[in-house]
């Protein structure tokens, strides 16, 4: 039988070949990593591309969080990123992956809400967080973290996470309306400044995390979309920029019923 026509009929059997080689499909050593680069709020590993932007607006706050603003986070699969994507409607892993980040965000601590408020029960800032799926190769939630963080950040990370982004000046004006103050207006206006000069949202803790795959003896990471297509128990583990561990996702597959693949 020829080696493609096997692979396409038997692609499990065909990639524990690879294992046996200790080799991903794409010749990679096991424990070798894809290639990774992170510039402003584009995130790439292997072939997964991710683009993350932000954009501000102010809300009311809820009369259960007074002080506090939000983030509403929405990611996007076009259907040129994937095959796996159909017209119609939103792909399934795009309402997953959406849900994983705003879990992640709010259980890392990594923004206090706070800040996002400048007028206690009266107005607060709202963040509107889209990620774009590029290309979609293996590893979404991880790439799309890269690029949340990436966004918040504004640039290239370094290794003590000490950036920000900058929350920009506001008024109240005669009508009780929000204004944006530029830096040309800010000695004109009559109405007193809400937030005095530019504060910087600091990331309080930058999470991380990476995909595995469990399968037999072998604990795989560094992932592609056929790999984990075709085996089932899926592993993400999530750290803080101090290693302690914020969540561990398993979407299905076997029980981790050992101690040494836990």
């Amino acid at each position: 039988m020829e080696v493609d026509a096997f692979r396409r009929l038997f692609p499990l059997r065909f990639h524990e070949h690879d294992l046996l080689e200790s080799i991903h499909p794409d010749v990679r050593k096991l424990r070798k990593a894809r290639d990774t680069t992170l510039a402003l709020a584009l995130a790439n590993i292997g072939c997964t591309t991710m683009l993350a932007a932000i954009k501000m607006e102010v809300m009311t706050p809820t009369t259960e969080s007074p002080d506090e603003g939000c983030i509403v986070i929405d990611f996007h699969m076009p259907l040129i990123c994937s095959p796996i994507v159909r017209p119609g409607r939103p792909a399934e892993a795009a309402l997953v992956i959406s849900k994983q980040l705003s879990d992640t965000i709010l259980s890392s601590g990594m923004i206090n809400f706070k800040e996002l408020s400048f007028v206690s029960g009266k107005a607060a800032w709202m963040a509107y967080l889209d990620i774009y799926s590029l290309d979609a190769d293996g590893a979404l939630f991880d790439v799309a973290l890269l690029a949340v963080v990436a966004a918040f950040s504004h640039f290239y990370l370094p290794l003590n996470f000490c950036v920000a982004m900058q929350i920009p000046v506001v008024s109240l004006n005669d009508d009780g309306r929000v204004v944006v103050v530029s830096e040309e207006d800010g000695g004109k206006l009559k109405c007193e400044l809400v937030n005095k000069g530019k504060r910087k949202l600091k990331l309080s803790s930058v999470p991380f995390s990476l995909t595995y795959i469990l399968h037999k003896n072998y604990i795989l990471a560094y992932l592609t979309t056929v790999e984990e297509s075709i085996m089932e128990t899926l592993v993400t583990v999530v750290l803080d920029s101090s290693f302690q561990l914020v969540s561990l996702y398993k979407p299905g597959g076997l029980v981790l019923a050992y101690a040494s693949a836990i």
